[in-house]
């Protein structure tokens, strides 16, 4: 079974969206930093309210599809399509932009910590103009595995297997296919996963340090950084001296052109146009 490799790694960059929101970009800071289907992961994390308060206030989005994931704190969410959702700590939202979603993502709290990430993934050129979506998913809805060497995996997406037992994440029918799982590992312990051998997989460090691959081949990830994996069948990871905690990330390639501008996402220019037009003329969603 081939073990994949950490091929490449994008350090995180500091940057700001929504009305100020101070946050950390791996993926998508540049068109030339997308890991199709995964076009941008997002982590927000600060104690400072002033970093986070202004909130990400109402907005469009078409073409692709969004994973908020929240370790601390509480967002609220509200769309064109009279959806709510309260997205507290441990909790999950996918939303399905489709043809058009016009949504806001708003801090309920003024001071404390909110940390967590936003993924972007792309949608099949058949399935960009489909209708919107929307789904919340509660903490207590994702199943939290206890591993061997004593760490937790979280499935929040998709479907995997782990010492010959299958779990299903809350989240599934996507046509990608993603596979979503958040891990924490005490220090010096491992931990290795199957993963099909026809997806393009990632990691996303956020605290510690981790080594990925197998021996000689091993190469470290420090936190708040990206590491996009090599083909293979399967993928190992070793947590350092302190204790680690990463996201784990897979799904299937579209191999499609990809446009983007801005918050709309599509498979040409014409098609991006026909996007502002439709949002500067209400016809977006």
């Amino acid at each position: 079974m081939t073990t994949r490799l950490l091929q490449q790694i994008i350090p995180t960059i500091a940057t700001s969206d929504g009305a100020g929101v101070k946050l950390r970009r791996s993926l998508g800071q540049s068109q030339a930093l997308r890991f199709d289907p995964f076009l941008m992961l997002d982590e927000f994390f600060s104690d400072n309210p002033d970093d986070y308060i202004a909130g990400f206030p109402s907005h469009p989005h078409r073409g692709f599809e969004t994973l908020t994931y929240m370790l601390e704190g509480h967002l609220l969410h509200q769309d064109h399509l009279g959806n709510q959702g309260n997205l507290k700590s441990g909790g999950v939202q996918w939303m399905t932009a489709g043809r058009g979603i016009i949504h806001s993502e708003m801090p309920q709290q003024t001071s404390g910590r909110l940390r967590g990430f936003q993924l972007w993934i792309n949608l099949p050129a058949k399935e960009k103009m489909k209708p919107a979506s929307y789904l919340d998913v509660q903490p207590e809805q994702i199943q939290v595995i206890n591993l061997p060497d004593g760490g937790q995996a979280k499935i929040i997406a998709g479907t995997t297997t782990i010492e010959g037992q299958k779990y299903i994440g809350a989240i599934q029918g996507i046509s990608t296919k993603p596979l979503f799982m958040d891990i924490r590992l005490p220090a010096g312990s491992s931990f290795s996963l199957s993963i099909d051998a026809s997806q393009q997989a990632f990691i996303y460090n956020y605290d510690g340090c981790i080594a990925i691959g197998a021996d000689s081949e091993q190469r470290t990830l420090e936190a708040q950084s990206a590491g996009l994996l090599s083909a293979g069948e399967k993928v190992q990871i070793m947590s350092g001296a302190k204790a680690s905690a990463f996201l784990l990330l897979a799904a299937n390639p579209l191999r499609e052109p990809i446009v983007q501008y801005g918050p709309f996402v599509m498979n040409s220019l014409k098609e991006i146009e026909q996007a502002i037009d439709d949002y500067k003329n209400n016809r977006l969603v």
